[in-house]
């Protein structure tokens, strides 16, 4: 066995040739949990493999007591394992947040590993082609969530980071919505719902949408692009400017109609900028789209009661000739802190809701029947959900503003002030060109939120996801005395001498 612990990568092959306590005849064909840097021996190893089983994969699933590591696959290669000559392949999934972490000295709390084992074939095995669709594979991962799964690991590896990277309010689901749920499943509300919803949901959501006037976010959704790609369309983009608000120029938008133009995805309040469309500006929007037979609308609803006066709510298939062609979008994640409910609806004409509702039926076949019993208590509540939401609302304010001012006061910055949803849209591109030490140069918005998540610890996301390279998405879905250190620490990484 050799005298010191060595890298085991992905497709390494352990082979089993008599050693400590893996002996055959185990019953582990699961999986089995051993130290982070044991030695494979009969003491340390925790447990037994059988004969004739390989080990799939391996992850890093949950802390333990603080372990000085000088990298994260150390392991002893080649272990002696007992069970008839039997190879096992390891498929190490190394984290990378904690390596940086280890190169700066720190300790980290990882000690466990769970291995896959699965049964060895006895048949001659053949090449698998993993190969993916073309449309599948030119879909981009969304760069917010891998920016959040980032910061996860490195929260659970020690490290003390600021997560601004995911828009999910940091207040709880309202008591009477979750007693709505627990109800559901106390009173064995747990089959299969009709496909397109609950009678009794979907008559709340058409009395909720009776002259109600919706919020439409602007069409920068980090996902809308790949929604595109998925179904066959080409994305085509209409920029926007931070010196307008962040708001369509609809002479921009005209110009860009063609013979082929078949959809216009709307936002506002807008996710990433919070800008909020003015009922006037949508009229004309609104106008243009009417010109156009083939042109249909999503209005992406889903912030509608997350606003600031004097910025007012308008639906945009509220508009004159727009309800034939628009389709609605909303959600309860936003507005009732339901973000894990995961439950949505649309609500447009007949025709287009019963095409929606037979290609859910081949993916779905419906919501969850729990989460509908709760979006009916959240629909209860009241307009905007009355007094929790305007709460809540209240708080958002108020770290807006905080962020605004400290944001304002920094040279080179760009802003504007967010007028709903709980998100800021920072240019910072006067930084981009420097070179920090230890570090690299700064040249867009990536690499920006990089240098903030190591030098800072604060995840944000870049405004490439969005489109405009120039700026960063800041969430305020946290408390204020959370803001108030993160917007230190950033301030901090971006002033400091040595760096910039």
């Amino acid at each position: 066995m050799p005298s010191a612990p060595v890298k085991l990568s992905r497709g390494d092959s352990v082979f089993d040739s008599g050693y400590g306590g893996f002996n055959g005849g185990a019953r582990w064909l699961k999986e089995f949990a051993f130290p982070f840097l044991c030695s494979l021996s009969g003491d340390e190893g925790n447990g037994e493999i059988c004969s004739g089983h390989e080990i799939c994969d391996c992850i890093i699933p949950e802390a333990g007591p603080p372990t000085p590591l000088t990298g994260l696959a150390n392991f002893p290669g080649r272990a002696r394992l007992s069970g008839g000559g039997v190879s096992f392949v390891a498929n190490w999934f190394c984290l990378p947040c904690p390596c940086r972490a280890l190169q700066k000295g720190k300790h980290v709390v990882l000690n466990r590993r769970v291995v896959m084992v699965k049964a060895k074939s006895n048949f001659d095995e053949t090449e698998v082609d993993i190969s993916l669709s073309t449309r599948v594979d030119a879909v981009k991962p969304s760069k917010a969530l891998a920016i959040t799964d980032q910061a996860t690991a490195l929260a659970q590896a020690g490290v003390s980071v600021i997560r601004l990277s995911i828009g999910e309010p940091d207040f709880d689901t309202p008591a009477v919505i979750i007693e709505a749920g627990l109800n559901a499943i106390r009173e064995g509300y747990t089959r299969y719902t009709p496909n397109a919803g609950t009678l009794e949901l979907r008559q709340a959501i058409c009395h909720k949408l009776k002259g109600d006037e919706v919020i439409i976010p602007c069409p920068f959704y980090v996902s809308y692009p790949e929604m595109a790609r998925l179904a066959d369309a080409t994305a085509v983009i209409v920029p926007t400017r931070i010196s307008d608000n962040f708001l369509l120029d609809p002479k921009h938008l005209e110009s860009k109609i063609t013979g082929r133009s078949r959809l216009l995805i709307l936002c506002s309040p807008a996710n990433p900028t919070g800008a909020v469309y003015p009922k006037k500006l949508l009229e004309e929007i609104a106008q243009i789209v009417a010109k156009h037979p083939r042109l249909l609308v999503i209005s992406d609803e889903v912030y509608e009661h997350i606003i600031y006066a004097p910025a007012t709510h308008t639906s945009f298939a509220s508009l004159p000739g727009m309800w034939d062609r628009t389709l609605t979008v909303n959600g309860f994640s936003k507005t009732f802190a339901m973000t894990g409910w995961r439950l949505g609806y649309v609500a447009g004409p007949d025709h287009f809701v019963a095409a929606c509702g037979k290609l859910q039926s081949q993916f779905t076949s419906g919501a969850s029947s729990i989460s509908q019993k709760a979006a009916v208590a959240a629909l209860g509540l009241g307009y905007a959900a009355g007094e929790i939401v305007s709460t809540m609302v209240k708080s958002l304010r108020e770290r807006r503003d905080f962020l605004v001012q400290s944001f304002k006061e920094m040279d080179g910055v760009k802003i504007s002030e967010p007028q709903g949803a709980f998100y800021v849209f920072i240019d910072f591109s006067s930084y981009y060109g420097k070179e920090i030490e230890g570090f690299g140069i700064i040249d867009n918005s990536e690499s920006l939120c990089r240098y903030l998540l190591d030098k800072a610890q604060v995840a944000l996301v870049p405004g490439s996801a969005f489109g405009d390279d120039n700026c960063i998405r800041i969430s305020y879905a946290e408390s204020l005395s959370t803001l108030q250190l993160a917007t230190k620490r950033i301030k901090k990484a971006l002033r400091s001498p040595s760096n910039l």
